[in-house]
């Protein structure tokens, strides 16, 4: 049996993390003499040096303390996971779970996974970030995230997903444009039409990834930075979007029409994407949330959800 306990473990986690004993000793409420004895034992029962102590300079962590601080980590999360699971015998999920998602992504995806943890899982505290493609996965590695969801572009490395759904980018335009007599629109048809580019990433890369490969120089005539807004504007007539994320009715807040084509060409665009840290063991209630999701990719997609609506 080992001879270490998990509060060594963890004091020996939060001086990592904090960078000092003091700063340590203010996370956990406890007093600095109780964090440093509690080092110096971990350090005896294992026969090595884990830190060094700088006077007003905090601690840095050796290689040996640098390896434990990670498997401590896991080891604490593990026991964290067998104290919520043993509570229901393992026949209940309990406990936090943190979702990130793309904040245009949200309005679509987050209530159905929000209802299916209220309906079958009520003891999980869930609690949903919202915030932009560049951020979330940053979070993710960080570990302030347990899951996020988002587009398969520009992904950094270091991270594992599974593959919602495909939505292709169209053309949004306002009601009664000429072009909307088309079914599918060229893009060559849009190069001297006033475009209203949703200036956030990665919309803004993908679109102009798109008009780039096609040849067509884009006329921007105004830039955004919320979803809402550019189809609100487009209703309005001062120009076309590209967009990817597709509501479930062609009405803008103002409750003002706005027409959907598709684009050509089209170039395969990015999946919409559970993700979470490359060998990071999932707990049992991301672990579930991640198989939902996956089963029920279908449901998740706003272009079968506007079909069951009758919609086109």
């Amino acid at each position: 049996m080992a001879a270490y306990t998990l509060r060594q473990l963890a004091y020996f986690v939060a001086v990592a993390e904090a960078g000092s004993i003091s700063g340590a000793a203010a996370t956990l409420h406890v007093t600095p003499t109780a964090v440093a004895a509690a080092i110096t034992d971990l350090e005896r029962i294992l026969r090595t040096q884990l830190m060094v102590r700088r006077k007003a300079h905090g601690i840095a962590l050796t290689p040996t303390g640098n390896f434990l601080s990670e498997r401590a980590r896991a080891l604490l999360r593990d026991a964290d996971e067998l104290e919520l699971a043993a509570a229901s015998g393992g026949k209940e999920l309990a406990g936090p779970l943190t979702l990130g998602c793309y904040v245009t992504i949200a309005p679509t995806i987050v209530p159905m996974l929000m209802e299916w943890i209220t309906t079958h899982h009520p003891k999980v505290e869930l609690t949903v970030v919202t915030g932009s493609q560049a951020e979330l996965p940053q979070r993710l590695l960080a570990g302030a995230l347990d899951l996020a969801i988002g587009y398969d572009i520009a992904l950094p490395e270091g991270l594992e997903s599974v593959l919602l759904y495909r939505t292709p980018a169209y053309v949004l335009l306002p009601e009664g444009h000429p072009l909307t007599a088309q079914e599918v629109v060229p893009l060559e048809a849009l190069a001297n039409e006033p475009q209203i580019l949703l200036d956030i990433p990665p919309a803004a890369q993908h679109t102009m990834l798109l008009f780039e490969n096609a040849g067509v120089i884009p006329r921007i005539a105004q830039r955004t930075y919320d979803f809402e807004l550019t189809r609100s504007l487009v209703a309005r007539g001062f120009g076309y979007a590209v967009l990817i994320q597709r509501p479930a009715v062609d009405h803008t807040y103002e409750g003002r029409p706005v027409a959907v084509r598709e684009i050509t060409p089209a170039n395969p665009s990015g999946g919409v994407r559970m993700i979470w840290p490359r060998g990071v063991r999932l707990s049992d209630r991301a672990a579930a949330m991640v198989a939902f999701a996956t089963q029920h990719a279908h449901d998740l997609d706003p272009r079968i959800r506007r079909q069951a609506l009758g919609l086109p």
